[in-house]
């Protein structure tokens, strides 16, 4: 298996691609109740995300998308993590998939002048939590987001992330 990857923006063109990644994983693997028709956002990447300084990064293995990040930009210089997803296959430590996704959307964020990272997630997703933890990300409470985080339906853990 190849060990370097390229970490590129993703764009309308992807939608698909992007799909056969997330739903999978979301409904199979995790079990979590959403659909497609949840996430408009995965159908016009470019609106969601790029046009008002967020952005879309996916890794590609042989032409599929095997890990994506998203970030949503919000007011007061924050930014909202979104479709955080690695393919079974590639994740883990010896790749380092998620971390490297994680780095480009920090590096990114810090070229926008984006000092706050706030995320959702789901309690049964343990080692996504293990993950942002480890990365600095501290829990915070529903209610002590901003008023522009957009919460998703099957959110209930929330986390927040200082930028220096």
């Amino acid at each position: 298996m190849e060990t370097t990857f390229q970490i590129e923006l993703l764009s309308n063109r992807d939608s698909n691609k992007i799909i056969d990644l997330i739903l999978p994983i979301q409904q199979i693997e995790h079990n979590v109740p959403v659909t497609l028709s949840d996430q408009p956002d995965l159908l016009d990447i470019e609106s969601f995300y790029h046009k008002d300084g967020g952005g879309f990064w996916g890794v590609k293995y042989n032409d599929e998308i095997i890990g994506t990040i998203a970030l949503i930009a919000i007011a007061g210089n924050g930014g909202a993590i979104r479709k955080m997803f690695v393919k079974k296959e590639f994740r883990g430590k010896e790749l380092g998939l998620a971390q490297h996704l994680l780095e480009k959307l920090i590096e990114y964020c810090k070229t926008k002048n984006i000092t706050d990272l706030y995320l959702g997630t789901f309690d049964t997703l343990k080692a996504a939590i293990r993950f942002y933890e480890r990365n600095g990300f501290e829990e915070i409470a529903k209610e002590n987001l901003p008023a522009s985080f957009p919460v998703m339906q099957v959110d209930n853990r929330f986390y927040h992330f200082k930028i220096h």
